[in-house]
Protein backbone atom coordinates (compact mmCIF):
# COMPACT_ATOMS: atom_id res chain seq x y z
CA UNK A 1 0.00 0.00 0.00
CA UNK A 2 1.04 3.63 -0.51
CA UNK A 3 3.41 5.11 2.03
CA UNK A 4 1.70 7.40 4.55
CA UNK A 5 2.57 11.08 4.54
CA UNK A 6 4.54 12.36 7.51
CA UNK A 7 2.28 13.18 10.43
CA UNK A 8 -0.77 11.38 9.01
CA UNK A 9 -3.13 9.59 11.36
CA UNK A 10 -3.66 6.02 10.24
CA UNK A 11 -6.75 5.53 12.32
CA UNK A 12 -8.96 4.09 9.59
CA UNK A 13 -12.63 5.01 9.09
CA UNK A 14 -13.75 8.25 10.70
CA UNK A 15 -10.25 9.73 10.87
CA UNK A 16 -10.18 13.36 11.98
CA UNK A 17 -9.75 16.08 9.39
CA UNK A 18 -6.30 17.62 9.36
CA UNK A 19 -7.29 20.90 7.69
CA UNK A 20 -7.60 24.02 9.83
CA UNK A 21 -10.41 25.66 7.87
CA UNK A 22 -13.99 25.87 9.06
CA UNK A 23 -17.02 25.93 6.81
CA UNK A 24 -17.71 29.56 7.60
CA UNK A 25 -14.63 31.78 7.88
CA UNK A 26 -16.10 34.47 10.13
CA UNK A 27 -12.68 34.89 11.75
CA UNK A 28 -9.80 34.15 9.39
CA UNK A 29 -6.18 33.95 10.50
CA UNK A 30 -4.03 33.56 7.40
CA UNK A 31 -0.32 32.65 7.44
CA UNK A 32 0.27 34.58 10.66
CA UNK A 33 3.71 34.62 12.30
CA UNK A 34 5.13 36.62 15.18
CA UNK A 35 8.87 37.09 15.66
CA UNK A 36 10.27 38.51 18.92
CA UNK A 37 13.91 39.39 18.20
CA UNK A 38 14.63 36.10 16.46
CA UNK A 39 12.27 33.96 18.56
CA UNK A 40 9.32 32.72 16.49
CA UNK A 41 6.46 32.70 19.00
CA UNK A 42 3.80 32.02 16.34
CA UNK A 43 4.88 30.17 13.20
CA UNK A 44 2.75 30.40 10.04
CA UNK A 45 -0.67 29.79 11.62
CA UNK A 46 -3.79 29.54 9.46
CA UNK A 47 -7.20 29.10 11.09
CA UNK A 48 -10.82 29.72 10.15
CA UNK A 49 -13.43 30.10 12.88
CA UNK A 50 -17.16 29.88 12.30
CA UNK A 51 -19.71 32.46 13.34
CA UNK A 52 -21.20 31.67 16.77
CA UNK A 53 -18.49 29.12 17.54
CA UNK A 54 -16.58 28.76 20.81
CA UNK A 55 -13.06 27.97 19.63
CA UNK A 56 -10.28 27.02 22.03
CA UNK A 57 -6.54 27.49 21.60
CA UNK A 58 -5.07 24.78 23.82
CA UNK A 59 -1.43 24.23 24.66
CA UNK A 60 1.28 24.36 27.28
CA UNK A 61 3.12 27.44 28.50
CA UNK A 62 5.10 29.17 25.76
CA UNK A 63 3.33 27.43 22.86
CA UNK A 64 2.18 30.73 21.31
CA UNK A 65 -1.53 30.61 22.09
CA UNK A 66 -1.68 33.86 24.11
CA UNK A 67 0.47 35.69 21.55
CA UNK A 68 -1.94 34.60 18.81
CA UNK A 69 -4.92 35.80 20.87
CA UNK A 70 -3.23 39.17 21.50
CA UNK A 71 -2.67 39.59 17.76
CA UNK A 72 -6.38 38.99 17.14
CA UNK A 73 -7.18 41.54 19.88
CA UNK A 74 -4.73 44.10 18.47
CA UNK A 75 -2.29 44.19 21.39
CA UNK A 76 0.42 42.65 19.20
CA UNK A 77 1.05 43.15 15.49
CA UNK A 78 1.83 40.12 13.32
CA UNK A 79 5.28 39.99 11.75
CA UNK A 80 3.65 38.30 8.75
CA UNK A 81 0.12 37.37 7.71
CA UNK A 82 -3.41 38.73 7.87
CA UNK A 83 -6.38 38.58 10.25
CA UNK A 84 -9.99 39.16 9.17
CA UNK A 85 -13.18 39.51 11.20
CA UNK A 86 -16.42 39.26 9.26
CA UNK A 87 -14.52 40.09 6.09
CA UNK A 88 -12.85 43.19 7.57
CA UNK A 89 -9.03 43.26 7.82
CA UNK A 90 -7.88 43.73 11.43
CA UNK A 91 -4.11 44.16 11.12
CA UNK A 92 -3.27 47.84 11.62
CA UNK A 93 -6.45 48.62 13.57
CA UNK A 94 -5.88 49.55 17.24
CA UNK A 95 -7.73 47.42 19.82
CA UNK A 96 -10.41 50.05 20.49
CA UNK A 97 -11.30 50.15 16.78
CA UNK A 98 -11.87 46.43 16.53
CA UNK A 99 -15.37 44.92 17.06
CA UNK A 100 -13.91 42.58 19.67
CA UNK A 101 -13.68 42.58 23.45
CA UNK A 102 -11.18 40.71 25.59
CA UNK A 103 -11.78 39.27 29.05
CA UNK A 104 -8.49 38.91 30.91
CA UNK A 105 -7.54 36.24 33.42
CA UNK A 106 -7.34 38.86 36.18
CA UNK A 107 -10.78 40.23 35.10
CA UNK A 108 -9.30 43.79 35.28
CA UNK A 109 -12.33 45.23 37.07
CA UNK A 110 -12.03 48.82 38.30
CA UNK A 111 -11.85 48.49 42.11
CA UNK A 112 -13.30 51.97 42.82
CA UNK A 113 -16.41 51.35 40.67
CA UNK A 114 -19.52 49.40 41.49
CA UNK A 115 -20.60 46.37 39.48
CA UNK A 116 -23.00 48.39 37.34
CA UNK A 117 -20.41 51.13 36.80
CA UNK A 118 -17.90 48.55 35.63
CA UNK A 119 -20.37 47.13 33.12
CA UNK A 120 -21.37 50.63 31.96
CA UNK A 121 -17.81 51.88 31.46
CA UNK A 122 -17.34 50.78 27.85
CA UNK A 123 -20.78 52.03 26.88
CA UNK A 124 -20.02 55.43 28.36
CA UNK A 125 -16.80 55.59 26.34
CA UNK A 126 -18.96 55.05 23.25
CA UNK A 127 -21.12 58.03 24.38
CA UNK A 128 -24.33 56.04 24.30
CA UNK A 129 -27.48 57.77 25.65
CA UNK A 130 -27.83 57.42 29.42
CA UNK A 131 -31.16 55.56 29.29
CA UNK A 132 -29.75 53.14 26.70
CA UNK A 133 -26.73 52.49 28.94
CA UNK A 134 -29.00 51.79 31.92
CA UNK A 135 -31.11 49.40 29.85
CA UNK A 136 -28.09 47.55 28.53
CA UNK A 137 -26.42 47.27 31.96
CA UNK A 138 -29.62 45.89 33.45
CA UNK A 139 -29.88 43.37 30.61
CA UNK A 140 -26.28 42.21 31.01
CA UNK A 141 -26.46 41.87 34.79
CA UNK A 142 -29.66 39.82 34.45
CA UNK A 143 -27.92 37.62 31.87
CA UNK A 144 -25.08 36.77 34.28
CA UNK A 145 -27.38 36.67 37.35
CA UNK A 146 -25.65 39.59 39.07
CA UNK A 147 -28.48 42.17 39.18
CA UNK A 148 -28.77 42.02 42.98
CA UNK A 149 -25.07 42.83 43.33
CA UNK A 150 -25.21 45.93 41.12
CA UNK A 151 -24.18 48.34 43.90
CA UNK A 152 -21.32 46.24 45.25
CA UNK A 153 -17.66 46.78 44.46
CA UNK A 154 -15.35 44.05 43.15
CA UNK A 155 -13.67 43.34 46.50
CA UNK A 156 -17.10 42.47 47.93
CA UNK A 157 -17.58 39.68 45.38
CA UNK A 158 -16.34 36.10 45.15
CA UNK A 159 -14.06 34.99 42.31
CA UNK A 160 -16.96 33.48 40.39
CA UNK A 161 -19.04 36.64 40.79
CA UNK A 162 -16.15 38.81 39.60
CA UNK A 163 -15.86 36.59 36.55
CA UNK A 164 -19.56 37.09 35.75
CA UNK A 165 -19.15 40.87 36.01
CA UNK A 166 -16.12 40.80 33.72
CA UNK A 167 -18.11 38.73 31.21
CA UNK A 168 -21.06 41.13 31.39
CA UNK A 169 -18.72 44.07 30.74
CA UNK A 170 -17.15 42.25 27.78
CA UNK A 171 -20.56 41.50 26.24
CA UNK A 172 -22.20 44.87 26.98
CA UNK A 173 -21.06 46.55 23.76
CA UNK A 174 -22.33 43.64 21.66
CA UNK A 175 -18.95 42.66 20.18
CA UNK A 176 -18.70 40.49 17.10
CA UNK A 177 -15.90 38.58 18.78
CA UNK A 178 -15.25 37.72 22.43
CA UNK A 179 -11.69 36.85 23.44
CA UNK A 180 -11.08 34.93 26.68
CA UNK A 181 -7.56 34.66 28.12
CA UNK A 182 -7.42 31.76 30.63
CA UNK A 183 -10.95 32.64 31.83
CA UNK A 184 -10.96 30.15 34.74
CA UNK A 185 -7.37 30.61 35.86
CA UNK A 186 -8.23 32.50 39.06
CA UNK A 187 -10.88 30.03 40.28
CA UNK A 188 -10.56 26.93 42.44
CA UNK A 189 -11.19 23.54 40.83
CA UNK A 190 -14.76 23.00 42.02
CA UNK A 191 -15.92 26.49 41.04
CA UNK A 192 -14.01 26.22 37.76
CA UNK A 193 -15.94 23.09 36.80
CA UNK A 194 -19.25 24.80 37.59
CA UNK A 195 -18.38 28.01 35.75
CA UNK A 196 -17.21 26.24 32.59
CA UNK A 197 -20.74 25.14 31.72
CA UNK A 198 -22.28 28.39 32.94
CA UNK A 199 -19.93 30.56 30.90
CA UNK A 200 -20.38 28.48 27.74
CA UNK A 201 -24.16 28.65 28.13
CA UNK A 202 -24.14 32.46 28.44
CA UNK A 203 -21.89 32.85 25.40
CA UNK A 204 -24.05 30.51 23.31
CA UNK A 205 -27.25 32.32 24.33
CA UNK A 206 -25.73 35.61 23.19
CA UNK A 207 -24.70 34.04 19.89
CA UNK A 208 -21.29 35.73 20.01
CA UNK A 209 -18.25 34.16 18.36
CA UNK A 210 -15.61 33.35 20.96
CA UNK A 211 -11.91 32.46 20.93
CA UNK A 212 -10.55 31.26 24.26
CA UNK A 213 -7.00 30.49 25.34
CA UNK A 214 -6.41 27.82 27.96
CA UNK A 215 -3.85 25.27 29.10
CA UNK A 216 -6.59 23.29 30.86
CA UNK A 217 -7.69 20.27 28.79
CA UNK A 218 -10.93 19.81 30.74
CA UNK A 219 -11.85 23.45 30.20
CA UNK A 220 -11.32 23.22 26.45
CA UNK A 221 -13.14 19.89 26.16
CA UNK A 222 -16.10 21.17 28.19
CA UNK A 223 -16.57 24.62 26.65
CA UNK A 224 -15.35 24.55 23.05
CA UNK A 225 -17.06 23.42 19.86
CA UNK A 226 -13.63 22.97 18.30
CA UNK A 227 -10.08 22.94 19.64
CA UNK A 228 -6.73 23.84 18.09
CA UNK A 229 -3.77 22.24 19.85
CA UNK A 230 -0.65 24.41 19.66
CA UNK A 231 2.98 23.48 20.19
CA UNK A 232 6.08 25.61 19.54
CA UNK A 233 4.07 28.24 17.72
CA UNK A 234 2.35 25.85 15.33
CA UNK A 235 -1.07 24.22 15.10
CA UNK A 236 -0.72 20.48 15.61
CA UNK A 237 -4.37 19.47 15.19
CA UNK A 238 -7.81 21.06 14.90
CA UNK A 239 -11.07 19.26 15.60
CA UNK A 240 -14.06 18.80 17.86
CA UNK A 241 -13.30 17.56 21.39
CA UNK A 242 -14.23 13.98 20.52
CA UNK A 243 -12.18 14.08 17.30
CA UNK A 244 -9.12 15.33 19.16
CA UNK A 245 -9.53 12.71 21.89
CA UNK A 246 -10.56 9.68 19.84
CA UNK A 247 -8.60 10.37 16.65
CA UNK A 248 -5.31 12.13 17.49
CA UNK A 249 -3.03 12.69 14.52
CA UNK A 250 0.31 12.27 16.34
CA UNK A 251 1.95 10.93 19.46
CA UNK A 252 2.16 14.50 20.76
CA UNK A 253 -1.58 15.15 20.45
CA UNK A 254 -2.48 11.73 21.85
CA UNK A 255 -0.28 12.34 24.88
CA UNK A 256 -1.35 15.95 25.39
CA UNK A 257 -5.08 15.26 25.63
CA UNK A 258 -5.96 12.92 28.48
CA UNK A 259 -4.02 9.75 29.30
CA UNK A 260 -2.92 7.30 26.64
CA UNK A 261 -1.01 4.04 26.26
CA UNK A 262 1.44 4.18 23.34
CA UNK A 263 2.60 0.75 22.17
CA UNK A 264 5.49 1.09 19.74
CA UNK A 265 5.97 -1.51 17.02
CA UNK A 266 5.94 -2.17 13.29
CA UNK A 267 3.37 -3.44 10.82
CA UNK A 268 3.72 -7.17 10.15
CA UNK A 269 0.67 -7.96 7.98
CA UNK A 270 -0.86 -5.18 5.90
CA UNK A 271 -4.28 -6.17 4.56
CA UNK A 272 -7.21 -4.16 3.24
CA UNK A 273 -9.49 -4.88 6.21
CA UNK A 274 -6.91 -5.30 9.00
CA UNK A 275 -3.27 -5.06 10.02
CA UNK A 276 -1.15 -6.84 12.59
CA UNK A 277 1.58 -5.19 14.62
CA UNK A 278 4.52 -6.75 16.41
CA UNK A 279 5.93 -4.90 19.40
CA UNK A 280 8.76 -5.49 21.88
CA UNK A 281 6.32 -4.28 24.55
CA UNK A 282 3.77 -7.09 24.02
CA UNK A 283 4.59 -10.80 23.78
CA UNK A 284 1.61 -11.68 21.62
CA UNK A 285 0.37 -10.26 18.34
CA UNK A 286 -1.58 -6.99 18.05
CA UNK A 287 -4.55 -7.08 15.68
CA UNK A 288 -6.15 -3.87 14.34
CA UNK A 289 -9.56 -4.46 12.77
CA UNK A 290 -9.25 -2.07 9.83
CA UNK A 291 -6.78 -1.21 7.12
CA UNK A 292 -4.45 1.77 7.16
CA UNK A 293 -2.49 3.78 4.61
CA UNK A 294 0.81 2.15 5.43
CA UNK A 295 3.14 -0.64 4.44
CA UNK A 296 4.71 -3.76 5.88
CA UNK A 297 7.55 -3.19 8.36
CA UNK A 298 6.48 0.44 8.82
CA UNK A 299 7.20 1.78 12.32
CA UNK A 300 3.99 2.86 14.07
CA UNK A 301 2.52 3.40 17.52
CA UNK A 302 -0.82 2.06 18.68
CA UNK A 303 -2.53 4.63 20.92
CA UNK A 304 -5.10 3.16 23.32
CA UNK A 305 -6.98 5.18 25.93
CA UNK A 306 -6.98 3.59 29.43
CA UNK A 307 -10.79 3.28 29.53
CA UNK A 308 -10.65 1.07 26.41
CA UNK A 309 -8.36 -1.46 28.11
CA UNK A 310 -10.00 -4.24 30.15
CA UNK A 311 -8.49 -5.93 33.19
CA UNK A 312 -9.07 -9.60 34.11
CA UNK A 313 -8.02 -12.13 36.74
CA UNK A 314 -7.89 -14.97 34.23
CA UNK A 315 -6.50 -15.10 30.71
CA UNK A 316 -9.05 -13.89 28.12
CA UNK A 317 -10.09 -16.36 25.41
CA UNK A 318 -9.21 -13.97 22.56
CA UNK A 319 -6.08 -14.85 20.58
CA UNK A 320 -4.65 -11.35 20.11
CA UNK A 321 -4.55 -8.02 21.94
CA UNK A 322 -3.81 -9.33 25.41
CA UNK A 323 -0.92 -9.39 27.87
CA UNK A 324 -0.13 -10.60 31.37
CA UNK A 325 1.19 -8.26 34.05
CA UNK A 326 1.30 -7.20 37.69
CA UNK A 327 -0.52 -4.27 39.27
CA UNK A 328 2.26 -1.95 40.40
CA UNK A 329 0.22 1.15 41.34
CA UNK A 330 -3.41 2.14 41.81
CA UNK A 331 -4.89 5.63 41.62
CA UNK A 332 -8.30 5.72 43.31
CA UNK A 333 -10.75 8.42 42.11
CA UNK A 334 -13.94 7.23 43.78
CA UNK A 335 -16.05 6.55 40.70
CA UNK A 336 -13.16 4.77 38.99
CA UNK A 337 -9.64 3.53 39.58
CA UNK A 338 -6.62 3.68 37.32
CA UNK A 339 -4.45 0.56 37.50
CA UNK A 340 -0.78 0.73 36.47
CA UNK A 341 -0.05 -2.72 35.10
CA UNK A 342 3.60 -3.64 34.53
CA UNK A 343 4.20 -6.14 31.73
CA UNK A 344 7.15 -8.60 31.57
CA UNK A 345 8.81 -6.28 29.02
CA UNK A 346 8.81 -3.48 31.61
CA UNK A 347 6.12 -1.57 29.73
CA UNK A 348 3.46 0.00 31.99
CA UNK A 349 -0.14 0.07 30.77
CA UNK A 350 -2.85 2.22 32.35
CA UNK A 351 -6.29 0.68 32.79
CA UNK A 352 -9.25 2.84 33.76
CA UNK A 353 -11.93 0.69 35.46
CA UNK A 354 -15.29 1.79 36.91
CA UNK A 355 -15.73 0.98 40.60
CA UNK A 356 -19.10 -0.77 40.41
CA UNK A 357 -18.60 -2.46 43.79
CA UNK A 358 -18.68 -0.54 47.05
CA UNK A 359 -15.00 -1.25 47.76
CA UNK A 360 -12.60 -1.03 44.83
CA UNK A 361 -10.13 -3.31 46.61
CA UNK A 362 -12.62 -6.18 46.20
CA UNK A 363 -11.76 -6.13 42.49
CA UNK A 364 -7.98 -5.82 42.34
CA UNK A 365 -5.20 -4.61 44.60
CA UNK A 366 -1.45 -4.02 44.56
CA UNK A 367 0.81 -6.83 43.26
CA UNK A 368 -2.11 -8.84 41.84
CA UNK A 369 -1.24 -10.85 38.74
CA UNK A 370 -3.74 -9.85 36.05
CA UNK A 371 -4.42 -9.95 32.34
CA UNK A 372 -5.24 -6.95 30.19
CA UNK A 373 -6.99 -6.95 26.81
CA UNK A 374 -8.52 -4.57 24.28
CA UNK A 375 -10.74 -4.78 21.20
CA UNK A 376 -9.50 -4.61 17.62
CA UNK A 377 -11.13 -1.17 17.17
CA UNK A 378 -9.92 0.27 20.47
CA UNK A 379 -6.70 1.88 19.26
CA UNK A 380 -5.51 4.46 16.76
CA UNK A 381 -2.43 3.75 14.65
CA UNK A 382 -0.02 6.71 14.53
CA UNK A 383 3.12 7.44 12.53
CA UNK A 384 4.05 10.91 13.83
Amino acid sequence: MAEAAEGLTLGGPGAARTDHLGEDGYVRIEDVSKDFDGFLAVDDVTLSIRKGEIFALLGGSGCGKSTLLRMVAGFEKPSLGAIYLDGQPMVGLPPYRRPANMMFQSYALFPHMTVEQNVAFGLQQERMPRDEIARRVEEMLALVQMARFAKRKPHQLSGGQQQRVALARSLAKGPKLLLLDEPMGALDKKLRSQMQLELADIIERQGVTCIMVTHDQEEAMTMAHRIAIMDQGRIRQVGSPDEIYEQPNSRFTAGFIGSVNLIEGRIKDDEKDHITIVSPDIEGQIYVGHGVTGYEDMEVALAIRPEKVRIHRDEPEQLCNKAKGIIEDIAYFGSHSVYHVKLPSGKKVLVNAINARRWASENFTWNDEVWISWGDQAGVVLTA
